[in-house]
């Protein structure tokens, strides 16, 4: 048999490798994040890396590590609180005392006083916001530290603020008549606490999937311009929405001066995108949704805003993973729906609700990889390290950078559309 390296380094862009599904530890060692949509993505220098996981549960069967997990879970009651995002695996889903996407988790983290541990399952941006709005007594733990975002290092520190530079020797720093600034900088979820912090310094924000028009309001409120990173799809999408000409939207390749940009492009700018993107979410295709609408007459196409514009376009609504969830939910007649994102998500859908017919508009898109790396075995090894008095995993955002970031995040958390209330994150839970 191949070694997982020729496994991986063979396997055609269009391919998933089962093994992601059954031993993410097998994949530490390999460059890159391993299988899946992301799998061509390299982990940057000094990303974290998970250490070995002890040999008793890589050969648990799945049964002994739910049965682990529960009993882990009732010795520790109300002093651990799981949280997990949808895109998990089903095997980790069915353990979570909280489901929902980032904009709702980050609100429950906020919301679990009496917790002395959050369990975050999820990736590494998520556990590190969750530490920045939990109480000072709470600790946040990632089972699997390898569980990163590949668009979330599209943006690194050091090119955010050299773009910064550029930009603000381009457009100086007094505001205008108004008493906008020049540009304001405005970071998604998708993002380093680091970036979070930057945004928090430089009198930005950070957005969701969720709320990233309310965002793009306020930053325009304060703002002549922003500065959208790392996702250059869901910056783009919205903005249009908006009535941003495309021709306003230029693109900031970090490896070129002023962005790959000329000046007169920058100074007629309103949204400076960064060119960075989600390995899932780019998979969608044009394409993909004609061959729903032409093989599924009546179909009801929604796709996420981190897909390419044309996708978003193409389809009868976009929105974020609550919104795809709430929308079927609504539906009260049985319909087709074909859905373009995360693949596990999708899955879920067509399990909890029967009377439709729903599928991934990718026939074979891969689960996230990143949040493939969260498997019952790590979550019983870190529930059962703290039933013995052992912490594993540990994310902690150094005061400093805490500091700024929580003053962005707050931000965020305040800007919600005029006349809604966001569903909070749905208790779960087995």
């Amino acid at each position: 048999m191949p070694s997982i390296a020729l496994t991986i380094q063979a396997a055609p862009a269009a391919a998933c490798t089962p093994e992601l599904a059954k031993q993410p530890w097998s994949f530490d060692t390999v460059p890159g994040y391993g299988p899946g949509s992301s799998m061509g993505d390299v982990i940057p220098a000094g990303a974290p890396r998970q250490g070995g996981l002890p040999a008793e549960y890589q050969r648990a069967t799945t049964e002994e590590l739910h049965e682990r997990i529960r009993a882990a879970k009732a010795a520790l009651g109300d002093r651990v609180v799981i949280l997990g995002h949808f895109y998990q695996r089903d095997e980790i889903v069915q353990h979570a005392d909280f489901l929902g996407d980032s904009f709702q988790l980050a609100n429950a983290a906020q919301t679990v006083p009496n917790a002395e541990t959050i369990v975050f399952c999820g990736v590494h941006f998520m556990a590190e916001t969750a530490d920045i709005l939990a109480q000072q007594h709470q600790r946040v733990i990632l089972p699997n530290l390898a569980a990163g975002c590949s668009m979330a290092d599209m943006a690194d520190s050091d090119s955010v603020e050299e773009c910064w530079e550029q930009l603000e020797a381009l457009y100086g720093t007094e505001p205008d008549a108004e008493g906008r600034a020049p540009i304001i900088p405005v970071t998604y979820m998708n993002s380093s606490a680091a970036l979070k912090a930057f945004c928090g310094r430089h009198g930005g924000i950070v957005c969701t999937s969720s709320n990233a028009e309310t965002v793009l309001e306020w930053a325009f409120e304060r703002g002549q311009r922003v500065l959208f990173f790392p996702d250059q799809h869901l910056g783009r999408n919205t903005a249009k929405k908006m009535g941003v000409p495309l021709e306003r939207m230029p693109m900031w390749n970090p490896r070129g001066p002023l962005g790959g940009n000329t000046a007169e492009q920058l100074l007629d700018a309103r949204v400076v995108l960064w060119h960075g993107f989600c390995s899932v979410h780019k998979r969608f295709t044009v394409e993909q949704v004609e061959r729903a609408r032409a093989e599924h007459p009546g179909v009801r196409v929604i796709v996420h805003p981190e897909c390419p514009m044309a996708v978003v376009d193409a389809a009868d609504e976009a929105g974020s993973t609550d919104y795809i969830r709430r929308a079927v939910a609504a539906a009260t007649e049985p319909t087709t729906f074909a859905i373009g994102t995360e693949v596990n998500m999708v899955n879920r859908l067509a399990a909890e609700f029967p009377q439709h017919e729903i599928f991934c508009l990718d026939p074979v898109v891969c689960p996230c990889s990143t949040m493939y790396r969260i498997h019952p075995g790590y979550l019983a090894w870190v529930l059962e390290g703290l039933v013995n008095g052992e912490t594993h995993n540990v994310i902690e955002v150094p005061d400093a950078v805490a500091a700024d970031a929580r003053v962005a995040l707050e931000r965020m958390l305040a800007s919600r559309p005029a006349g809604s209330v966001p569903a909070p994150a749905a208790p779960h839970g087995a």
